[in-house]
């Protein structure tokens, strides 16, 4: 554990604390709260008196920067760092990289969405990527209990605000880039100049693997690069089946073609799977092996997983982007026996242009579709709702602005093979109103719903 904090609520005596000034609080505020705690050095911009040693300088952020790098990068980077960017995919394929590691008896480590996994250790994380100062103390005691191998998402805003500065990785993977996140990078060059950030931290004898079916993967070059796809790429998909709970690959690299069976459903899946697959064999290990315990893992919680409900299913999965909603919803309804029902919102304070663009493809792709709250967070839900409505071009659609309400009005629906895709929170266990963070949970919602059936 750093002795050094930047939130003074976790000092403890002996600690150094960083008064730093982010958007909506600032760190010098906190100064004497750290030094009740124990702080007994603190550095800052604004010069006060204080009854400890200070160091006063004039940019807080920086010295954090600089004095992590400075101490403890090269000894990060003695480990295998592999980095997933991309606008979806990145927590399912980093997940299953983090599975097979494990199972081929490798001791690895996972930073992303879904928390921070290590052996035992879980913790919950509030971003993607961490602030730089909790991910070099995520790294580093996992490094001490004797982690070989950190994999992560890599997020556009990390790339944006450095917060992997110092880090060096082995491999780094480029799943896809598609419309998100537009309120902070504002245009999609932004949004392309912020993930290709990550070739600057690739190191000299490093490997990118890129998507090759992806229109952006053109930018993403490297002089050791591999490629993935269904038609072109080192990896090439030559068949594969989309059964009721699996599916069925056919794998082609270096002419020689391998017959993989998955615990994943859905074409995009596959795409994810490649690249995983790309990852392991580009790190060396063998591709059999590496096919054998394919078979022992599973997509992470709240990534299209399924439920049975009557007789349809219910899926629970985090896509909130256009893309990821097109891609699952067309991706059901090219095996469909029934209806496609979908429940699906969009988040408050989060980028309105995405909004009509996914009432729009909800509509147009699925047979129904119940539109309620995602994460309305400060924002009235009401402006929200009527930025979705505004792409919507059908009448088949209700707006349940109650998200338990909408999801049991959906379970209630799912007859004859119906499936029911409810869509945007995923792994979540909280929903965001106001300033509030409640306990909310899409699955947790349909398993208590099961039990008033059985």
């Amino acid at each position: 554990m750093l002795k050094i904090k930047i939130d003074s609520r976790k000092i403890e005596k002996g600690d150094t604390f960083v008064a730093l000034k982010g958007t909506n609080v600032d760190g010098h505020d906190y100064i004497k709260q750290a030094l009740l705690n124990g702080a007994t050095k603190v550095v800052l911009e604004k010069d006060q008196e204080l009854s400890c040693e200070k160091i006063l300088v004039k940019d807080t952020k920086k010295w954090l920067d600089d004095y992590l790098v400075n101490h403890y990068a090269a000894q990060i980077n003695e480990l295998t760092l592999i980095g997933v960017t991309g606008t979806n995919g990145k927590t399912t394929s980093c997940f299953l990289i983090y599975q097979l590691l494990k199972k081929l008896g490798q001791k690895v480590a996972y930073i992303g969405t879904i928390g921070y996994y290590f052996e035992d250790d879980f913790q919950e994380l509030p971003n993607t990527t961490p602030n730089i100062l909790d991910l070099y103390d995520l790294i580093l005691t996992a490094l001490e209990k004797g982690c070989q191998y950190v994999v992560m998402e890599v997020s556009s805003h990390a790339l944006d605000l450095q917060r992997i500065a110092g880090l060096k990785f082995k491999i780094v993977g480029f799943t896809n880039l598609t419309q998100d996140h537009l309120d902070y990078h504002k245009t999609m060059e932004n949004y392309l100049k912020a993930k290709l950030k990550i070739i600057d931290y690739l190191k000299e004898d490093g490997i990118l693997i890129v998507n090759n079916d992806d229109s952006y993967s053109k930018y993403f070059k490297f002089k050791q690069r591999k490629t993935f796809g269904f038609e072109k790429g080192d990896y090439i998909v030559e068949e594969y089946k989309d059964k009721i709970e699996k599916s069925y690959l056919k794998l082609k690299t270096k002419n020689i073609s391998y017959e993989i069976i998955l615990n994943l459903k859905n074409k995009f899946n596959i795409y994810n799977y490649l690249l995983v697959f790309a990852i392991l064999d580009s790190l060396g290990f063998n591709k059999e092996e590496i096919i054998n315990k394919t078979k022992d893992i599973y997509p992470p919680k709240g990534r299209c997983e399924q439920i049975k409900v009557h007789d349809g299913l219910a899926i629970i999965d985090y896509a909130h982007t256009p893309d990821a909603v097109l891609k699952i919803i067309t991706s059901f309804k090219e095996n469909k026996t029934s209806k496609i029902i979908t429940i699906v919102g969009c988040g408050g304070d989060r980028d309105p242009k995405k909004r009509p663009i996914m009432g729009d493809i909800a509509t147009t792709y699925s047979d129904y579709v119940i539109f309620t709250n995602d994460n309305p967070r400060t924002e009235d839900p009401i402006t929200i709702m009527d930025g979705i409505i505004k792409g919507v071009k059908t009448d088949n659609y209700e707006i349940i602005y109650d998200r338990k309400e909408a999801i049991l009005k959906g379970l209630s629906l799912i007859k004859n093979n119906t499936i029911l895709l409810v869509l945007g929170k995923g792994h979540e266990n909280y929903q965001i109103i106001g300033q509030k963070k409640i306990h909310f949970d899409d699955k947790e919602i349909i398993q208590n719903y099961l039990k008033t059936l059985s």
